[in-house]
């Protein structure tokens, strides 16, 4: 077993994992943030991206040892006092998902672009969703959506996050 200390969505935790625990199923199992979805567990289809440290990282693809004294978001963790993001509600206002699967990989992704971009081109977003795949909407609602966000926000995200290893809001030991 390996100790880590991890800053997820603004709460640090503490604990002991198996060296080969995989960061999507330490998200889930042992913290029950199952709003990081696991697709294809190969990092093909970016179902389970989330923000490390501040770039999208597939957990699929991530041990949760690597995570150690870092700061990871998730998309349950871009809501801020039960509000939406814009990026989020734009994705339900214009009809961004359809399943609904892969569209926590799309919002960080999406996030991702819009910190680096704030006003990307179609073709950008198209660009930068290019590793997340969606297989019920043909992703012209998932461009209108972050099309219509980037209109919405200043492309700074969400509420910042804590440089790696130092607490947000409280400490918590699983």
């Amino acid at each position: 077993m390996t100790h880590i200390k991890v800053n997820v969505d603004g709460t640090i935790y503490e604990d002991d994992v198996e060296p080969r625990l995989l960061l999507v199923h330490y998200l889930r199992d042992r913290l029950g943030l199952t709003g990081t979805p696991i697709g294809c567990d190969t990092s093909n289809c970016g179902a389970c991206t989330v923000d490390l440290d501040g770039a999208t990282a597939k957990s699929c693809s991530v041990l949760a040892v690597q995570a150690d004294g870092c700061a990871v978001t998730t998309v349950q963790g871009l809501a801020e006092n039960g509000a939406w993001t814009p990026l989020q509600r734009a994705f339900h206002e214009q009809h961004g998902l359809q399943c609904g699967y892969c569209t926590p990989g799309m919002i960080m992704a999406a996030r991702d672009l819009l910190r680096e971009n704030p006003h990307p081109t179609a073709e950008e977003v198209r660009g930068a969703l290019e590793g997340n795949l969606c297989r019920c909407t043909g992703y012209q609602n998932i461009v209108r959506a972050v099309l219509a966000a980037a209109g919405q926000q200043d492309g700074s995200g969400t509420r910042a996050q804590a440089p790696c290893g130092q607490q947000v809001t409280e400490e918590v030991t699983a």
